[in-house]
C-alpha cells in the first residue's frame, strides 16, 4: 500500500509542477528558490518540540496549501498561486519520500508511519 501512496504523491507532484510551469508560466528560479522553504520550519524544533511540530505541519499541510492556491486564484494574484503550487509540490515530494505530518511525541513519528532510526517500529 505504501508504494501506491508514494506513486500517487509522485503523480500529484507532477500535476502541481505542470500547473506551475504551464498555466502560471512559472520560472525555475522561483521554483527552486521556494521549493525547500517549508523545510525551514525545522528550525522551530530548536524552540520546542511542540512548536516544531506545529510549524512543520502548517508548512506541509495540503489543506493549507490548497487554501493559499485558492486565495491566489480568487484575488487573481499569480504570485500567491505560485507559492501555493510550489509548497504543495514540496509536500507531495516529501510524502513520496515517506515523510508525513509529524506527531509531537517524536520527530520520527509521522502520519505515514515511523521514519529514520525509528523505522523499525512500523509493523
Amino acid at each position: 500500500m505504501k508504494n501506491i501512496i508514494k506513486l500517487e504523491e509522485v503523480g500529484l507532484f507532477l500535476l502541481f509542477a505542470i500547473l506551475y510551469f504551464n498555466f502560471y508560466n512559472g520560472t525555475w528560479g522561483l521554483f527552486l528558490a521556494l521549493f525547500f522553504v517549508p523545510d525551514v520550519s525545522f528550525a522551530s524544533y530548536l524552540i520546542h518540540k511542540k512548536a516544531g511540530t506545529i510549524a512543520y505541519n502548517c508548512f506541509h499541510h495540503k489543506g493549507i496549501m490548497a487554501v493559499i492556491m485558492l486565495i491566489g486564484w480568487y484575488f487573481h494574484n499569480d504570485f500567491i498561486s505560485k507559492i501555493g503550487l510550489i509548497f504543495m509540490a514540496h509536500s507531495c515530494f516529501d510524502r513520496a519520500l515517506g515523510y508525513g505530518l509529524k506527531y509531537s511525541d517524536s520527530f520520527d513519528h509521522t502520519h505515514l508511519g515511523w521514519i529514520g532510526k525509528s523505522k523499525h517500529l512500523n509493523a
